[in-house]
């Protein structure tokens, strides 16, 4: 039935039991104990460690009542400063069986950076890799890759019986002061994540799951082990030099039915000269995340490969609750609809439901049981988050009369040009389809202190020029859209998992032009 105005609602999903632990969540799928949960593919794509669901389930309990024993007690933080191993998701599960609160940190981070995290979330252990620096804080113990594989040999103890609301994990996000945020979520937020099997992976037990992510990331902790071994599926993450030409070779090698990864990812696949759709003859469908995903590459990938793409928008607040999936069919131009179970609107500034096909700000019911306990010591910061009985995304949006939800960008992204507003990711798919485009990025850049114009960072591949750039914008873009300065650049900043970077941009063309 049509919606009348920007509200979707299917009703409620299943209600968590009281008492819930994520971490046994992971290990009751009831998959054979004999069955692949996890493989570990090094250089070449060599399969090289192979985790059952029998060892998945020893090495977790076990490390758990390990870190019983050295004292950890239920609510303590344990920092994972650590290579990209299948110790992390180990140490991580383990934790939340504890009864404690895993916080993942990403390998990439500075030493200083580290320490302004720890200041923040005051763990009472760290895992550490042998080569990352690490400075003590007071009341902290490091632990390293001898102590942590001497946990494994603790007799294996039985999972903490947690509540749903209990904190189960910590993760940290960039907030718009330039601070990391800490993000804390609830054990019930891996219940919540089965809204997204059908909503958006069309996740069954017989699924090979390969993600192109890193295990310290959260988009692979989730999408890549969770939700793979709540279902009793299996998941492959690859752990060697990172050619884009390696991820066909994977998943023919593996028979890998789902892929998980970034739009760039994608995007540097299409580029290679392999007969995509003959390496990918395992695979149903792609799974995108992270950042938008244009039309030009949705479309480019199915007609080479045969195969769809699969949109999520998600948020570290709440992981994805908006895509696409086998069951809800992409709409150009829309990241999809919010998944079944979830209650989702397009509000105004009062928290008011907006008419259809209204910009506004993207919103998730407070109830929803995905959507996180709190930011970290900061009550104002969650409070501020929050208008009635919704939360606020921070994502600016439209719906239209089916749920599609159309994003039009962050709003502390989202520029302003002579006064319109002006979401960089539309100006951004317009002007990818230029054939001398390869990768393109736009911001809004002050020139002076009362000035900001819309700036396009292009990485060609022959240089056209600004005039023919300039002509070929105002054919597809109103005048107020388009650019007005043209940057070269060879590259395009971004994350270790491909996230693209636009502040590190303006920052970086502020800093040499000064």
């Amino acid at each position: 039935m049509p919606l009348s105005q920007s509200l979707f609602d299917l009703g409620p999903p299943p209600p968590c039991p009281a008492r819930f632990n994520m971490a046994r969540h992971v290990l009751s799928s009831g998959a054979n104990p004999d069955k692949r949960a996890l493989g570990v593919l090094g250089e070449g794509g060599a399969l090289i460690e192979d985790w059952r669901y029998r060892d998945l389930d020893r090495a977790i309990r076990a490390t758990a009542a390990g870190l019983r024993a050295r004292g950890l007690k239920p609510g303590e933080r344990v920092a994972l400063r650590m290579a990209n191993t299948a110790d992390f998701p180990i140490l991580f599960f383990a934790t939340i069986a504890a009864g404690a609160i895993a916080v993942p940190t990403s390998a990439a981070l500075t030493a200083p950076e580290f320490a302004r995290l720890c200041t923040d979330m005051t763990p009472r252990f760290i895992a550490v890799s042998e080569g990352l620096e690490v400075e003590t804080p007071p009341g902290t113990t490091l632990l390293g890759p001898d102590d942590w594989r001497a946990l494994r040999e603790t007799p294996p103890g039985a999972i903490a019986e947690t509540a749903a609301e209990d904190p189960a994990f910590l993760v940290y996000t960039s907030g718009t002061s330039g601070q990391p945020k800490g993000v804390l979520h609830a054990q019930r937020s891996a219940w919540a994540r089965q809204m997204m099997w059908e909503g958006w992976y069309g996740l069954g037990r017989d699924d090979i799951m390969l993600h192109a992510g890193a295990f310290n990331w959260t988009y692979t902790l989730g999408a890549g082990l969770t939700d793979p071994w709540a279902a009793g599926a299996s998941t492959l993450i690859y752990t060697g030099p990172r050619d884009p030409a390696i991820w066909p070779r994977l998943i023919e090698r593996h028979g890998a039915t789902l892929f998980a990864a970034v739009p760039g990812v994608y995007r540097q696949m299409l580029r290679g000269g392999e007969d995509l759709r003959a390496q990918l003859a395992s695979l149903r469908h792609g799974l995108t995340a992270g950042e938008r995903l244009s039309e030009h590459l949705a479309e480019t990938w199915s007609t080479r490969t045969a195969t769809p793409l699969y949109e999520a928008l998600g948020m570290s607040e709440c992981s994805t609750y908006v895509s696409s999936s086998p069951s809800v069919p992409r709409r150009p131009g829309t990241a999809g609809r919010p998944q079944a179970g979830r209650r989702v609107g397009v509000v105004d500034d009062t928290g008011a439901v907006l008419p259809l096909d209204t910009p506004g700000h993207l919103a998730i019911d407070r109830r929803d049981p995905g959507l996180m306990l709190g930011y970290w010591g900061r009550s104002e910061d969650t409070a501020t988050a929050q208008q009635g009985n919704w939360f606020l995304t921070g994502d600016r949006a439209r719906m239209d009369a089916e749920g599609y939800i159309t994003h039009e960008g962050r709003s502390d992204e989202v520029m302003n040009a002579l006064g319109y507003r002006v979401a960089p990711m539309e100006v951004e798919e317009a002007l990818a389809t230029h054939p001398a485009i390869a990768e393109i990025a736009v911001a809004e850049l002050p020139v002076r202190a009362d000035l900001s114009l819309i700036a396009a960072f292009v990485v060609a591949r022959d240089w056209p020029g600004e005039d023919a750039l300039s002509r070929f914008a105002a054919e597809h873009l109103a005048s107020y859209k388009c650019p007005k300065l043209w940057i070269a650049v060879e590259a395009l900043p971004r994350t270790a998992n491909g996230k693209l970077l636009r502040r590190a941009l303006v920052e970086t063309h502020r800093r040499d032009r000064d």
